[in-house]
């Protein structure tokens, strides 16, 4: 049986839906991720991921997958021609436009599976704007943890492989090999930023950046070194640890 939210009918939506359900909502974006990977990357992950996770532990923890949103807040890469943007306020008017028809369905619990890095400041705002104006528990999750939000790339990125790099690079080989072309990779790890101790992607202290400010290919990372192989097992470990964290989800009360 599909779990996707689409393809129910109104009345079954009213049937099946209650407030022990699930509700996860995967974004993406179209964005230039370098000359080696197409405009498609991130919510081609964010979509596979939120299927795999469907597929996995969807039946028993009650998850309904909502369509993709492929366009989100790409502004990073405004200046690359054919880069889509939405605005800040938005994506958070599309957003909580959402979230006020699906709480519509009597749903307790919304998620968010950002394939986007760019999106995750305003995605933790979003989570309080969603649950004031729904009163549904928002839960923000994502296939990895961006590298400049705390998460980690390959020790020979030095920590930076936040865009386009070799993770992310070998998960859409997995994905869609045929729309990568590795010949065109090359190292683009911003060497000095690493030796700061606080002012660096990871860092104590943040900082306002467009990903074209390192390299006019605006990529970030090292993708020379991405396979197929690790991508798979970078895909199905994302998984298991996406349905560990909607296992917690699903009981989740705020401690009471």
């Amino acid at each position: 049986m599909s779990r996707r939210y689409e393809d129910l009918s109104g009345p079954e939506l009213g049937e099946r839906l209650n407030a022990d359900s699930i509700v996860l909502l995967p974004i993406g974006a179209v964005e230039q991720h370098g000359p080696h990977l197409p405009l498609s990357v991130d919510h081609v992950i964010a979509h596979e991921m939120a299927t795999a996770v469907i597929d996995r532990c969807g039946e028993e923890l009650d998850v309904w997958q909502l369509p993709t949103l492929a366009v989100s807040k790409s502004n990073e890469h405004a200046w690359s021609p054919g880069t889509l943007v939405l605005s800040a306020d938005t994506l958070m008017r599309v957003l909580l436009d959402i979230a006020r028809s699906v709480a519509s369905t009597g749903v307790d619990r919304f998620v968010i599976l950002n394939g986007h890095g760019g999106n995750t400041t305003h995605f933790g705002t979003a989570l309080r704007e969603i649950r004031l104006e729904t009163g549904m528990k928002t839960f923000l999750m994502h296939p990895s943890l961006p590298p400049a939000y705390g998460g980690v790339s390959t020790e020979e990125e030095l920590g930076m492989g936040i865009h386009g790099g070799r993770n992310e690079t070998s998960v859409f080989m997995h994905l869609r090999p045929e729309l990568v072309d590795l010949a065109k990779a090359e190292r683009k790890v911003p060497e000095a930023i690493a030796e700061n101790t606080h002012v660096k992607f990871g860092g104590s202290t943040s900082f306002g950046w467009l990903s074209n400010d390192f390299d006019a290919d605006g990529y970030i990372g090292d993708p020379t070194g991405a396979s197929a192989e690790e991508g798979k097992a970078l895909f199905e470990g994302a998984v298991d640890t996406l349905c560990e964290a909607m296992a917690e989800v699903k009981t989740f009360d705020f401690g009471r």
